[in-house]
């Protein structure tokens, strides 16, 4: 995927109503593009190097004929957030990473239960870093606060079966079917954590699923949580791991977008 100069900003920017600008960030997970007064910036799209990278991880995953691949260290660095806030608009990103993972034998051993031989495996793990590109359209006349981190897990709080209503028609969507799905997942069990609600927190209510909780939200996006949630990822490389100065592994993300300096344009419905 990749991102272009809309037709008209672009076109803008040629007749001199704006200017092109980019913003580079990364390493640690917040930042903020200011915005002078007076205009408003578009952000038309990013290009985004994720962290992680630089590293080869190895790690002893058990013994065959069944080894723990779910203890393998980089797996906080599979699933990573950007976020975007104007001060009015949330918008959040989740982006999957992709490692590049290498099993071998480490060693025999003889010791097993059954004197059977079995076999030691170790992985050897490594982040594809390569740049993301990602098309937007977001407008701000406000400094527009970036966000980035690490998501290590999500947790299923509730599941139930789904209604046959107007838009939930049975053999179309789960509605009416007997499968129970995730209605209610939560990411990070902080202070405050995000608590995201399915089909929508009205929805939720509407079917008698139960009270809304004090977070509920109808999009799925991670809150800081050091364990479980949004994680900063220089945080991560520094305590966790014992990286602490290699640009390699730090996450950067380029903006790309336009300054108008005028008023943004009322919407019309």
């Amino acid at each position: 995927m990749s991102w272009q100069i809309p037709q008209q900003i672009e076109q803008d920017i040629i007749a001199g109503k704006a200017q092109y600008r980019t913003f580079q960030t990364g390493v640690g997970g917040q930042s903020i593009l200011p915005v002078p007064n007076n205009a408003y910036a578009v952000i038309f799209g990013y290009d985004f190097s994720p962290a992680g990278g630089g590293i080869l991880f190895r790690s002893l995953v058990g013994t065959s004929p069944n080894p723990d691949l779910s203890t393998a260290a980089m797996r906080f660095f599979e699933t990573q957030q950007i976020s975007f806030y104007t001060g009015t608009d949330f918008y959040p990103f989740i982006h999957h990473v992709d490692v590049k993972s290498t099993l071998s034998i480490r060693a025999w051993n003889a010791s097993t239960p059954d004197n059977n031989q079995a076999t030691a495996y170790l992985i050897c793990e490594e982040i594809d870093n390569s740049p993301i590109a990602r098309q937007l359209y977001i407008t701000s006349t406000n400094d527009v606060t970036i966000t980035h981190g690490l998501i290590l897990n999500s947790t299923t709080v509730t599941q139930n079966a789904i209604p046959v209503t107007n838009r939930t028609p049975q053999g179309l969507t789960y509605g009416g079917s007997p499968q129970t799905i995730n209605t209610q997942t939560n990411y990070g069990p902080g202070a405050t954590p995000q608590q995201f609600m399915q089909p929508s927190p009205k929805d939720y209510q509407d079917f008698a699923f139960g009270l809304l909780p004090a977070n509920a939200d109808g999009q799925s996006f991670a809150t800081p949580d050091i364990n479980n949630g949004l994680r900063d990822s220089s945080n991560y490389l520094n305590i966790s791991l014992g990286i602490s100065s290699s640009a390699a592994s730090a996450y950067y993300l380029n903006l790309h977008y336009a300054i108008y300096s005028k008023t943004i344009p009322e919407q019309r419905g």
